[in-house]
């Protein structure tokens, strides 16, 4: 069996953070969850540098990204993911409570992979973050390491 891909959690929020790891746990996903707290760690983490640089190898199987993040934003981390060679690829999810469409058009022109707002409540919050977690890790299937898709 091939070694599970984790999944990266790019949230500053302590509650956000508590009930995502709460929600990705009761879905009882095998993947480890990788959490920073803003998007200068994030990159660090993408790019294996800083306190990341001796971290194993490979990708996420999805980036869980808030858009409103300290140091660098969750729009900037998102254009250098998909900016790079290596990351374009790995899938990414734009997870805030932003409800302005400019943020939601920048995000796709950026290649986002989906966007969704957090909801205000508890339960829908643990919904949305189950589903997304049982959707990303589990059931989607990703290219072929190595694949480009052709022109």
């Amino acid at each position: 069996m091939a070694d599970l891909k984790p999944i990266l959690l790019v949230e500053d929020s302590p509650k956000d953070v508590e009930l995502t790891l709460a929600a990705l746990e009761q879905c009882q996903l095998a993947n480890a969850v990788i959490v920073v707290r803003d998007g200068a760690e994030a990159l660090d983490y993408l790019f294996a540098r800083g306190a990341y640089e001796n971290r194993s190898t490979g990708d996420p199987a999805v980036v869980l990204l808030d858009l409103k993040l300290p140091k660098v934003d969750g729009l900037q981390v998102l254009e250098q993911i998909k900016a790079d060679a290596h990351l374009k690829g790995t899938p990414v999810v734009m997870l805030t409570s932003s409800r302005e469409e400019r943020d939601l058009v920048r995000s796709y022109s950026l290649g986002v992979n989906a966007f969704v707002v957090k909801p205000v409540g508890f339960e829908q919050f643990f919904e949305a973050i189950r589903d997304l977690g049982m959707f990303w890790a589990v059931l989607n299937e990703p290219p072929p390491r190595g694949s480009a898709p052709r022109p």
